[in-house]
């Protein structure tokens, strides 16, 4: 790489480690933990790539980007963050940010960003206007995971398009709230949100009085595969003449909708109009790390509606994590609202968690699969679904060691359930060395709890 690159963070470890690899790499590199200092670096005319926090200790650098761009405009500005919301995300892509990565990253992924950054001219993001809101921060998406992180972004991407938005998902993901939440911080957020439904489309003259409705705003196709055809056919033949005030059509599905297709309840034609653009909403058991997020953001929202204040025992915390969840997050808001009701004190305890919840309910086959599903068909949708999150970018660099951990750390757990903690049966069940079992279930922070024996 060839360049001038200024840094700006309050970590003086993040510092350190992109001065020294940016060096290493061929850059000149100016780093400070003020960014003052960087805007009088960058009024000064230094610098060909800038990486920013966002909270610093004498400023926001989101708010900066504005002034930055009208000091050198063109100067691209990549802006790293461990504030891991949604919102961080669109406000970068409505500050014109040339990219964003959320903390931890990946300084492989990091390095590659900077030098498409150096080779080429950024290309500038439309995003959402945010001055009439009154909560910025306050978004109804909540997950600091890799996949709601790589949503995040292609939500920011997707914001004020007008290409049809597809979003799929299992039962209870939220897709509705994603579409909504599109809308609500979408250019066309003034304008009408309109949710259609089958009977909406029976008439003749359905079409017409929708688009009259919408007035150019967002018009939702709940659950696609569900219309009958004739409605199908009516709502391609909107989509393909939409009138002087198209609105944006988007259209949500927990089918596979190629299945849909052959199976004849989903009008080839309709599916290339709608899928424009598609989102994938994660299902809870592809994103355990944030279940505990989400109950007590939940547990918070219980308490402003006028519930008494309560929190989760670190029991709770264990079993919510190792739920199978099959409702999503509609399930877990609703149980953690009826603890929050119910528990006797401030402490919610595992009983009562166990009580609400129940036995352990049968999973329906991730979107996509069957029942009859290989093992490593299953994965390799995973896999496919992972890279196409990313667009146009790959994933970042460790995948395989990633991937590894993914499938190791579950395996060795039930394992060790199945063989009631006895190491070295579990050893010889998964024909591995003791000492190599002892080693994973230290590296990877497995707990090992042994059965008693009934007497």
């Amino acid at each position: 790489m060839d360049g001038t690159v200024l840094v700006a963070d309050d970590d003086r470890t993040i510092r350190t480690v992109l001065t020294q690899a940016l060096t290493r790499a061929g850059c000149k590199v100016h780093a400070t933990s003020s960014l003052t200092t960087l805007m009088r670096w960058v009024a000064e005319g230094k610098g060909d790539v800038v990486i920013s926090d966002v909270a610093m200790p004498d400023g926001n650098g989101l708010e900066m980007l504005p002034k930055i761009s009208e000091d050198r405009p063109g100067l691209p500005v990549i802006v790293i963050s461990a504030q891991n919301t949604i919102m961080t995300a669109i406000k970068a892509a409505e500050a014109d940010a040339y990219d964003y990565l959320p903390k931890p990253f990946d300084l492989p992924d990091l390095m590659k960003r900077i030098a498409k950054a150096l080779a080429e001219k950024p290309t500038g993001s439309v995003a959402a206007n945010f001055e009439n809101l009154d909560h910025p921060d306050d978004l109804p998406l909540v997950g600091r995971t890799e996949v709601m992180q790589t949503l995040y972004q292609l939500i920011a991407r997707v914001m004020n398009t007008d290409l049809p938005l597809l979003i799929t998902g299992e039962s209870g993901a939220g897709k509705t709230l994603i579409a909504r939440s599109v809308h609500d911080f979408s250019d066309r957020r003034t304008l009408p949100f309109v949710s259609v439904n089958s009977e909406d489309l029976v008439e003749l003259e359905g079409p017409a009085r929708l688009l009259a409705r919408v007035k150019g705003g967002t018009l939702l196709i709940d659950e696609l595969v569900d219309l009958p055809d004739e409605a199908q056919a009516r709502l391609v033949r909107m989509i393909d003449e939409p009138g002087d005030f198209s609105p944006r059509f988007m259209a949500t599905s927990q089918c596979d909708l190629s299945a849909s297709i052959e199976a004849g309840t989903l009008r080839q034609d309709l599916y290339y109009r709608i899928c424009g653009t598609a989102l994938h909403v994660p299902s809870l058991r592809e994103r355990v790390d944030d279940i505990v997020l989400l109950a007590e953001h939940f547990l918070v929202k219980s308490e402003n509606d006028g519930a008494p204040h309560k929190y989760l025992s670190n029991g709770c915390r264990e079993m919510l994590r190792h739920f199978s969840w099959p409702g999503n997050v509609r399930h877990l808001e609703n149980v953690i609202r009826r603890l929050s009701l119910t528990a006797r004190g401030e402490e919610i305890t595992e009983a009562e968690l166990a009580a609400v919840l129940g036995p352990q309910p049968e999973v329906e086959p991730v979107l996509g699969g069957g029942v009859d599903e290989k093992l490593s068909e299953t994965i390799g949708r995973h896999l496919q679904r992972y890279f196409e999150l990313h667009g146009d970018l790959l994933p970042p660099a460790g995948l395989y060691s990633r991937l590894l951990r993914e499938i190791e750390t579950p395996l060795i757990e039930i394992s060790l359930q199945a063989t009631s903690g006895n190491q070295a049966k579990c050893a010889d069940l998964l024909g591995i060395n003791r000492n190599t079992l002892r080693k994973k279930i230290t590296d990877l922070d497995i707990q090992v709890t042994r059965r008693r024996k009934l007497m």
